[in-house]
C-alpha cells in the first residue's frame, strides 16, 4: 500500500462556507499570531491560542506508560511471577490507548474515584484542582475467580491469549462493576442491542480492577497497518516537523466520500482566512472495535488510499493515522472522548458533524441520539474549553452541480441525501452512485468489499485485503 499521506489534492470548487458560530473561536474572526506576544495570544475568556507551539496535553504532560527498554526483560520476568489476567481483544485496545497517552493524564485503568467522576461528571479533577474531560470509562473487568486468584497481591500481570506478558498493573484497587449504572450513564439507555455493551460489558466480570499501568512492549497488531498507528508523541513530532500553526482533526469510521472532502478542504480554507499560515489536517479513522456492519479497518484504509490517489488531500498539509480506540456508539458522551484524545495528539480544532458517534436505536426506528446534541455538548463540555469546535452543515448531493455541496434549505428539491444505508445497498448491488459522490477508485473498493462478503456467505473464501 502506498503511503496515504503522500498523495495529491484537487480542491473542490464553489464550496460554501461553514456556519458562523461562537463556539470556541468565531470562525469569522480574523486572527494573526503577531497580534499578541511573539509566542502566544488569547481570544476571549475561554480560549488560548498558542502560535508556533502545539496545544498542551491534558494535565500539561503527555503520559506514556511504557517500561524503559533496558528494563523490559526484567519486567517480563517479574510478570511471570504475578497473578495473571487474560486480556480480551478490546481490553488490549484499551491498553494500547492508555500506553500511548491518548487518555492523558490517566496512569492506568481507572480506580473507583476516577470511574465515578467519569460516569457522573464526564470529567476528572486533578490534584491541582484543574479539570480534564473524561467521558467514557476506561476500565478492566474481572470475574469472581480472577478476584480470588489475585487475593492480597498488590500487582497483577496482564497477558494475551497465549499468556505472553503485555503489562503489569500495580497498586491495584478492586471494586464492584455496577453494569446497569455504567450502561445507563454512558449510553443514556439500557435497551438491549447496544453493540459495545453486548461485546464488552454484558458477559464481563462483576468486578473492576484499576491501578498504575506499565506496558512492557509497545502494542503492535502485525496486520500491515502498524505504520499508520502513530502515537500522540509521534503525531506531535510530525506536526512540529511540518511547522503546523493549527491542527484540525477529523474522525471517521466510514468510507470517505466527496462530502467529507468538501468539509475538510473548506475547513482549511476558513482557517487560512482566520490568519493561520499552515493549518494541518489530522485525518484520523477509528481503528479499534467497531460493530459488525461497519466496513472493517483494512478495507477502509484501502478505500482511503484510492480516494487520496484520485486527488482529495494535499500531502503537505495532511497527516493520516489510525486512532486505536474501540468504538462505543455512545453519541454526545463518546464524542467528548474523541475530541479530548485529539487534544493529547496536538489538535486544537475538532470537526464535528451530524450525530457524531451515534447509531440507530436498537429497538425503534429512529436515531438513538438527537443529531445536534453532539456538537452542542462539545461546546459546553468541562475540560474541553481549550479545544476549538468546528461544526459543519450537512453535505448532500447537489443535482445542479453534479457533486457534493452543503445543503441549501432554500432549494431542497436540488439535493439527494445518500445515507450510509443507501450507500451500502448500492455497493452490495454493484450499482453506481451519482457521479461526484465518491471517486471511482474508492467506490470500486467498496464494491469489492461487499462482493467478498457475498463470496463468504456462499461458501467461498473472503480474500484478505493486502496491506
Amino acid at each position: 500500500m502506498a503511503a496515504i499521506s503522500s498523495l495529491s489534492l484537487k480542491t473542490p470548487t464553489k464550496i460554501q462556507s461553514l456556519t458562523k458560530t461562537h463556539y470556541a473561536i468565531p470562525l469569522n474572526l480574523p486572527f494573526s499570531c503577531r497580534s499578541k506576544s511573539k509566542r502566544t495570544g488569547s481570544i476571549g475568556s475561554r480560549t488560548r491560542i498558542r502560535c508556533g507551539l502545539l496545544i498542551e496535553p491534558d494535565g500539561g504532560k503527555l503520559v506514556e506508560l511504557f517500561v524503559e527498554e533496558s528494563q523490559r526483560e526484567l519486567k517480563r520476568e517479574d510478570a511471570l511471577k504475578l497473578p495473571k489476567i487474560k486480556l480480551t481483544k478490546i481490553d488490549l485496545e484499551w491498553v494500547h490507548v492508555l500506553s500511548e497517552g491518548w487518555a492523558s493524564p490517566l496512569k492506568g485503568f481507572m480506580r473507583e474515584d476516577e470511574f465515578l467522576q467519569t460516569l457522573h461528571f464526564n470529567s476528572i479533577r486533578l490534584e491541582d484542582g484543574s479539570v480534564v474531560n473524561m467521558s467514557v470509562p476506561i476500565v478492566l473487568a474481572i470475574d469472581d475467580s480472577q478476584k480470588n486468584l489475585i487475593g492480597g497481591s498488590s500487582s497483577v500481570a496482564l497477558v494475551d491469549d497465549e499468556n505472553n506478558p503485555i503489562a503489569i498493573l500495580s497498586d491495584i484497587e478492586i471494586y464492584k462493576h455496577n453494569k446497569e449504572e455504567r450502561i445507563a450513564r454512558t449510553w443514556g439507555t439500557t435497551a438491549p442491542g447496544l453493540p459495545y455493551v453486548d461485546e464488552a460489558i454484558t458477559h464481563s466480570g462483576n468486578w473492576l480492577i484499576g491501578g498504575d499501568l506499565k506496558v512492557i512492549d509497545p502494542v503492535k497488531y502485525n496486520d500491515g497497518l502498524d505504520r499508520f498507528r502513530l502515537s500522540p508523541a509521534e503525531l506531535r513530532d510530525e506536526f512540529t516537523r511540518r511547522n503546523a500553526d493549527a491542527v484540525f482533526a477529523f474522525q471517521l469510521r466510514n468510507p470517505v466520500h466527496n462530502g467529507h472532502a468538501l468539509l475538510m478542504t473548506d475547513t482549511r480554507r476558513r482557517l487560512l482566512e482566520m490568519g493561520y499560515k499552515n493549518p494541518v489536517l489530522l485525518l484520523h479513522p477509528l481503528g479499534g472495535y467497531t460493530k459488525a456492519d461497519d466496513v472493517p479497518l483494512h478495507w477502509r484504509m484501502k478505500q482511503h488510499e484510492k480516494v487520496l490517489e484520485d486527488g482529495v488531500l494535499d500531502p503537505e498539509t495532511t497527516v493520516v493515522s489510525i486512532f486505536p480506540s474501540p468504538m462505543h456508539y455512545a453519541g454526545p458522551t463518546e464524542v467528548q472522548w474523541h475530541a479530548k484524545a485529539r487534544i493529547n495528539a496536538g489538535a486544537n480544532f475538532y470537526i464535528v458533524g451530524r450525530d457524531p458517534a451515534g447509531m440507530s436505536h436498537p429497538l425503534e426506528k429512529r436515531d438513538l441520539y438527537d443529531a445536534d446534541h453532539g456538537k452542542k455538548v462539545l461546546s459546553m463540555a468541562p475540560g474541553l474549553e481549550r479545544l476549538n469546535i468546528l461544526p459543519f452543515r450537512v453535505a448532500a448531493y447537489d443535482k445542479t452541480k453534479n457533486g457534493m455541496a452543503f445543503f441549501d434549505p432554500s432549494r431542497p428539491q436540488d439535493f439527494i441525501f445518500i445515507s450510509g444505508t443507501k450507500m451500502r445497498t448500492l455497493a452490495k448491488t454493484k450499482e453506481s452512485p451519482p457521479d461526484g459522490f465518491m471517486c471511482p477508485g474508492g467506490w470500486k473498493v467498496l464494491v469489492e468489499y461487499y462482493d467478498s462478503l457475498d463470496q463468504a456467505e456462499n461458501g467461498g473464501v473472503s480474500e484478505t485485503v493486502p496491506a
